[in-house]
């Protein structure tokens, strides 16, 4: 991509945010609305200038029907990705707050922010998000709690997944609450499959620049991602909120597998697939958050 062709998509984003934004603020605020297309539109948008084509698959949540996503989390794109689906919040860390630009989007989208080194921190998001649930809405939880490098799935955290019991106890009369396992990957770029050594290029993790690494996305060319929404884990008030995230991940596992295999679809189940030789989707690395 040239750079005027670069600053021209950016400038076409810059315009989408300042038509998008204000109506969208006014929805929220003074109308009580909690979701509105606005991000849909941008995130759609972003997606189409920088040739990111995103494929959809599984058991989603009906239109209307909250749910607490367990997800993946690969990228920054991840979330774009995401919220180009459907009208939903997520959870991030506090640092993001600070951050220009991305602060705003995050706005917009609603999201919740936990500050990891608050003690009583996670009681307090687990409550917000206990809350958006009650209320029907669809909330993102990136469960690994850090970016992978895409070429494993590290293990799934319990602790906010509390937000399920929390979401009952705020509305007596729900018996259950849905948890819905999400898996991301980026298979193939410029047509062809994306290689274990390639999977860093779109993969934003660790102390990585973020410059460096956007120039290599803005580089690379056309990417497509596959999106797979596993079977639905109903989560009651004596459900071990450790069991289900153990299924919820289970699940992601086996969907990871079968998509960065090339076997398409992989039919998700409660226990982990073995991975092949040279494909690493183990849980015994955890990267430091």
């Amino acid at each position: 991509m040239s750079r005027l062709g670069l600053i021209g998509r950016c400038a076409l984003l810059a315009l989408a945010f300042l038509v998008l934004a204000p109506p969208h603020w006014i929805a929220m605020r003074l109308l009580g609305r909690r979701t509105t297309v606005a991000p849909i539109l941008f995130h759609r948008l972003f997606l189409w200038l920088f040739s990111v084509r995103v494929t959809q698959s599984g058991t989603p949540p009906d239109p209307g029907e909250a749910a607490l996503v367990l997800s993946n989390h690969v990228s920054w794109l991840d979330i774009v990705v995401i919220g180009s689906l459907r009208p939903l919040s997520f959870v991030a860390k506090s640092e993001i707050a600070s951050w220009p630009v991305i602060n705003a989007l995050a706005a917009l989208q609603r999201t919740i922010y936990i500050d990891r080194q608050r003690r009583g921190a996670t009681a307090t998001v687990s409550t917000a998000m206990g809350h958006r649930l009650a209320e029907g809405e669809l909330v993102v939880l990136f469960a690994e709690g850090t970016t992978g490098d895409g070429n494993r799935l590290l293990p799934f955290r319990s602790a906010l997944v509390g937000a399920a019991r929390a979401a009952l106890q705020a509305e007596a009369g729900r018996g259950r609450v849905r948890l819905q396992p999400l898996a991301i990957a980026y298979p193939r770029r410029n047509g062809l499959p994306v290689v274990r050594s390639e999977r860093s290029e779109i993969a934003w993790y660790g102390d990585m620049d973020l410059a460096p690494h956007l120039a290599t996305f803005v580089q690379g060319g056309p990417i497509d991602v596959q999106v797979v929404w596993g079977k639905p884990i109903t989560f009651e008030a004596t459900t071990d909120r450790k069991v289900a995230t153990a299924a919820a991940e289970a699940e992601v596992r086996a969907a990871l597998t079968g998509i960065l295999t090339g076997r398409g679809e992989a039919q998700p189940s409660l226990g982990a697939r073995p991975a092949p030789p040279g494909l690493d989707l183990g849980g015994s690395e955890i990267a430091t958050v």
